[in-house]
């Protein structure tokens, strides 16, 4: 290869290092909020279920309006979409490097940030599609999976050092700094393409913003509310809300899935007309796509319940600093760098059906492993290694669904495939997060109501007193609080011991049970692989699957 060819070739993965830098920020933005839940709670005075509000909120957000995003990036044109969504995401930085408390960190970082996201994610996805094909295309994937990979492994690091030696703050305050890099420089090494054009619907917006931000509502609020049982119904006006006797969770839920399918309604009609709206219903009859964006899905609610057991386990339970809980967390996201480089090589010869699997299997070994160490004697070197197995798992499937998904559609749907893509992975982050924090909840306050009711040790009077004081739930706190909060009930030291270790006993038991909830969903998750492709990724083409859209 002469001189000009080899600059040629290293040229050509300019513009997508330049969209996984933004990405990067983007998945550390994540994992530092996670990472940094502890110093959050202190410094905004909130609670870790405010914080757990903030994490899903903004996966909501960004599940919420994904696919107007990528509508809009073709409307616009996807540059430009980058470019405004760039514009906006820093500004959210900016807003929650300076938040003075929890309703502020919800509009900078949740709404701002999030709908920032929403513009450059799909962005990112149709022009990654654009600039690359054939097993160039899927490398290019697969960096975008090792650097989201990359994110998760430097959040933890980054965050719990600069949160531990100064402040959380910093690493949003210098997000804006990296956007502002991005627009001066790496702008112009993007593909200019032509807008599509086209209308946005704000019916269609409504519709589905709504349909998706009710399904997780309703799962977040299961663990307050009941699952189907109530057990702490919301009051309105002086009226407990119970419909037919039930928890609100099943038809806050049901009414989301309602008006989604309402939207879908909609939208067939108008592509039968020749019109146009947010989604082609056309498009979800493509297997491979459909496949794709259920495995991406599943793969989040999985990622965000580990995300969030893990932080907690480490920062509250054991009472790790945030630098602490970054370099616990860190064999995971380093195997997962590894495997998702690696990914796109395996799929050359083998597979992204047989790689997913693999990813799949290697990954609940390693939550398994992992459910064996969550106990009070934590051991640094067997977590390490259970951390390292889940991440390697992970990051072979990462590596493999972005190609999978992009692949399965013409040039002139990436934007929509994006803003599904975008769609499922925020969608199946927050609920991952929602529904296994609600797990996570639930169990600690039955596991907790049911250790003082058995302790033969306490008297009649405080088991009532527990069973009064948790109706509403219990909170996830430190021993320490815990003990502050058995004195400040009045009891007697003897029984504050036995009473605060018996909340400690069912902290340990709940989040086994999360994480062990977590790797049997990814053991499920096998089934939702029969239509990835069965062949080597470098033979997945565009023009294979054009007629399903006919």
């Amino acid at each position: 290869m002469n001189t000009s060819e080899s600059s040629k070739t290293k040229g050509k993965w300019i513009p997508v290092i330049v969209l996984a830098i933004a990405q990067f920020i983007m998945v550390l933005d994540t994992t530092v909020m996670n990472v940094s839940i502890s110093a959050v709670v202190e410094d905004l005075n909130t609670t870790i279920s405010g914080v757990q509000l903030a994490i899903t909120s903004y996966a909501l957000v960004m599940g919420a309006f994904m696919m107007t995003g990528g509508r809009l990036g073709d409307i616009l044109g996807r540059r430009k979409a980058f470019a405004i969504g760039l514009m906006i995401y820093g500004t959210g930085s900016l807003i929650t490097a300076l938040s003075p408390n929890l309703p502020v960190l919800l509009l900078g970082w949740s709404l701002v940030e999030g709908l920032g996201a929403t513009l450059v994610m799909p962005a990112i996805m149709a022009l990654t599609a654009a600039m690359y094909t054939g097993k160039d295309r899927a490398v290019a994937y697969g960096l975008l999976g090792g650097i989201a990979g990359a994110g998760a492994a430097a959040g933890p690091l980054i965050g719990g050092y600069v949160t531990t030696t100064f402040s959380w703050r910093y690493v949003f305050a210098a997000e804006t700094v990296i956007v502002i890099g991005l627009l001066a420089v790496g702008l112009r090494k993007l593909v200019n393409e032509k807008p599509a054009g086209g209308r946005l619907s704000a019916v269609d917006i409504v519709l589905t913003a709504s349909g998706m931000s009710a399904i997780v509502l309703g799962i977040l609020k299961a663990s307050t509310w009941g699952f189907v049982t109530p057990t702490n119904p919301p009051v309105i006006s002086g009226h407990t809300i119970t419909p037919l006797g039930l928890s609100p969770t099943p038809f806050v839920v049901g009414l989301g899935i309602a008006i989604l399918a309402l939207y879908l309604r909609r939208a067939r009609r108008i592509e039968e007309g020749g019109g146009e709206s947010l989604l082609r219903p056309s498009l979800l009859r493509i297997e491979q796509l459909r496949s794709g964006l259920t495995m991406l899905g599943a793969t989040q609610l999985v990622l965000g319940g580990m995300f969030f057991i893990l932080p907690v386990f480490l920062q509250v339970t054991l009472n790790k600093n945030a630098l602490d809980t970054g370099i616990a967390i860190l064999p995971l996201s380093l195997a997962m760098i590894v495997a998702a480089l690696a990914g796109p090589r395996i799929a050359t010869k083998h597979s992204p059906r047989l790689t997913v699997r693999l990813g799949l299997v290697v990954l609940s070994a390693g939550l398994m492993t992992l459910v064996g160490k969550i106990t009070s004697d934590f051991e640094s070197a067997p977590f390490a290694v259970g951390m390292a197995i889940a991440g390697a798992g992970l990051g072979l499937i990462m590596s493999q669904l972005g190609n999978v998904i992009m692949s399965s559609v013409d040039e002139k749907s990436t934007g929509e495939a994006g803003g599904l893509q975008g769609t499922a992975q925020n969608l199946g982050m927050a609920l991952g997060t929602a529904l296994i924090g609600g797990i996570l909840l639930s169990s600690l306050t039955t596991g907790f109501q049911n250790q003082v009711a058995a302790d033969p040790s306490l008297p009649q009077s405080v088991k009532v007193m527990a069973q009064e004081n948790t109706k509403a739930g219990v909170q996830v706190v430190s021993q320490q609080e815990a003990v502050q909060a058995a004195e400040q009930a009045g009891l007697p030291p003897n029984q504050v011991e036995t009473v605060s270790a018996h909340y400690m006993d069912a902290q340990v038991d709940g989040l086994r049970l999360s994480l062990a909830v977590v790797a049997i969903l990814a053991l499920l998750s096998l089934l939702l692989t029969r239509g990835l492709p069965s062949r080597p990724a470098g033979e997945i083409n565009v023009a294979r699957v054009e007629p399903a859209l006919e």
